[in-house]
């Protein structure tokens, strides 16, 4: 996820650009730049870091021009630096680039650019865009720009700035959002509305498969083929604050709906015609044969991902696995050494004991594999493979999105690692990524359930206390509904094993306590129900979450939320989302800050 925006009118660009950038850095802030139309010349400016470095290096530079892009970056191919921050430019200079989305076959299209002549500075998947576009110009910029696109797979927002063509600009839309801003004598483009909030309040949203040509006094819109299109402006009459959360009350939920396009986002790169694809994990089937042991080390949430991850290693690719948390694991005298495979997850990157762990295993001769949403990372940096969430910026301090590309992303190391040992039949391999790639779908439709999940919410937002009860794969994700509930309500909040109710916890559940029973795994539903029969003949108020067409739950429950089939072992991705949504509006009715729960920070970056 990045931010761009592009000007062309009467007004100096430099200032309108950086604005527009100034409200776009909630979707990516590692590094940003501006490129202006300057007398037939195309002045690009860029830098790592916050928006502020590149404002301090201009500050005293006359960049005038009319018309120009801009870029706030969130890395994903490339870490963040100078040369790697759009825009991004042909050979020659005359043609910019800027770009939000992940481009899929980039290395495919960038070998045949080299072996036309065409020379790449960085490590960008948006520089191979501006070779293609210069490739296929012949003096017509729209042509060129349809051709280069229809080459590309993946997901794009484009802004395309051409000094042969001073009086316009470009924009393309494919999974990637992006608005046409309608000015008096300017118009505007965005990847969203709170970058051209300032300067009006009318706009165009472009759908998939949709392109405009830009002019100071005109907006031609179109389809890919050039059809052209009618569409109705939409006046906007949110603020500043509420566009930048989409309309959304706060970042968390709307981080909450964003997971399908992260989930997409991870795993279609990742996942071939020939199965998964992991191009930084370099792990080969003689080192795995080596491996004697696996260690999943990270904190909180990340934490929870990893217990997944042992689930599917364990089952999968037949290795041992621990999972402990980052803050204790050093003081345990683990045993480490050089056949020993270390995953680390960290969203930041940065978690402070999360990195010790990873020195520790290297000091001690073992493998490193990371598993972070943030490239050019500490923890990055220093794994030996690294396989990165595109979850982009999350803003909320209780993270979802991140978690759930977490989990996907366990899941890809676990198949690939199973599919490279041999410890997986071709068939059940294939039947596995046939149902991870149906997660996104599956987690909008239940998305389509927040209504149903908000007047749960009205029955336990006054509770004291609250108990999650699961078995297996069950457990694992009521540990991070639980977390979500305490972590933003402020709710005391407790996880069981469901099989460890009559060993103590039982003699908690009184009338109308409320109790979230997980119950998704098909090995354990029996099990399960038997459980719930228990705290429910103590007086609980039970909340259920269940596969469709387990309709005996119902008996038992008092409320039932269905997630679509799936299999046992990746149902997490799916059980998170209700009680997201869940932990969600208890908050809001309990009137806490959800976005910045008290106490809590984003990154743990001390001990």
């Amino acid at each position: 996820m990045c931010g761009i925006v592009g000007y062309i009118g009467n007004k100096e660009a430099s200032k309108i650009l950086i604005d527009g950038l100034a409200k776009l850095e909630y979707r990516g802030y590692d590094s940003a730049g501006i490129a202006i139309l300057q007398d037939n010349e195309i002045k690009v400016r860029k830098y790592k870091g916050r928006l502020s470095v590149l404002e301090e290096k201009i500050v005293d530079e006359e960049l005038i021009g009319k018309t120009g892009i801009g870029h706030t970056r969130w890395a994903t191919h490339g870490a963040p630096s100078d040369v790697n921050s759009h825009p991004h430019a042909n050979t020659t200079g005359s043609l910019t680039i800027v770009h939000n989305g992940i481009i899929e076959n980039y290395i495919e299209i960038k070998e045949e650019l080299i072996e036309k002549g065409y020379k790449f500075v960085s490590e960008t998947d948006t520089e191979v865009i501006s070779h293609l576009v210069d490739y296929f110009n012949e003096g017509n910029l729209l042509e060129a720009v349809k051709k280069a696109v229809s080459k590309l797979e993946g997901a794009y927002a484009l802004g395309v700035m051409d000094k042969a063509h001073p009086d316009k600009l470009i924009a393309v839309r494919k999974d990637s959002p992006l608005i046409i801003g309608i000015g008096e004598d300017e118009n505007f483009l965005a990847s969203d509305i709170p970058a051209i909030l300032k300067h009006t309040r009318k706009v165009y949203i472009l759908d998939d498969g949709e392109m405009a040509v830009i002019k100071k006094d005109s907006i031609s819109l179109m389809t890919l083929d050039g059809s052209p299109i009618d569409k109705e402006i939409l006046e906007v009459d949110w603020d500043v604050e509420a566009a930048e959360k989409g309309g959304y009350d706060h970042f968390m939920i709307k981080e909450i709906y964003e997971q399908p396009k992260a989930i997409n986002d991870t795993l279609s790169p990742r996942i071939t015609s020939n199965g998964i694809k992991l191009d930084d994990i370099k792990i080969t089937k003689e080192e795995l044969e080596k491996i004697n042991k696996v260690y999943i080390i990270a904190c909180g949430t990340a934490y929870h991902a990893g217990l997944l991850g042992k689930t599917l290693i364990e089952k999968y690719v037949k290795a041992p696995v621990i999972v402990d948390v980052a803050s204790e694991f050093r003081y345990s005298n683990p045993f480490i050494d050089e056949n020993t495979l270390m995953i680390v997850v960290s969203q930041s990157g940065e978690t402070a004991d999360t990195l010790a762990a990873l020195r520790l295993a290297k000091e001690n001769k073992a493998r490193v594999m990371a598993v972070t949403n943030v490239v050019g990372s500490s923890i990055s940096r220093e794994a030996h493979d690294v396989l990165y969430t595109w979850a982009g910026p999350e803003i909320a301090v209780a993270s979802t999105k991140a978690y759930t590309t977490q989990l996907v992303s366990l899941a890809l190391i676990a198949l690939d690692m199973a599919s490279k040992k041999g410890t997986i039949t071709k068939k059940e391999y294939e039947a596995i990524i046939a149902e991870i790639n149906t997660l996104p779908k599956k987690v909008e439709s239940l998305l389509k359930e927040e209504e149903k999940i908000k007047e749960i919410a009205k029955d336990i937002y006054i509770a004291e206390h609250v108990f999650y009860i699961g078995r297996g794969a069950d457990y694992d994700v009521a540990r991070e509904g639980s977390l979500k509930l305490k972590e933003i309500s402020y709710i005391h909040s407790e996880v069981i094993a469901a099989g460890e109710l009559k060993h103590g916890t039982l003699a908690l559940i009184e009338d109308g306590t409320p109790v979230i029973a997980v119950a998704t795994q098909d090995k354990l539903y029996d099990k399960m129900l038997s459980n719930i029969k228990e705290v429910k003949a103590r007086g609980a108020n039970v909340i259920a979450i269940a596969k469709k067409g387990n309709k005996e739950i119902e008996k038992s429950a008092d409320s039932v939320i269905y997630i679509p089939d799936i299999i046992d072992e990746i149902t997490s991705v799916l059980n998170v989302i209700p009680l997201q949504l869940l932990s969600y509006h208890v908050a809001v009715m309990r009137d806490c800050d959800v976005d910045k729960p008290r106490n809590l920070a984003k990154s743990v970056t001390v001990e």
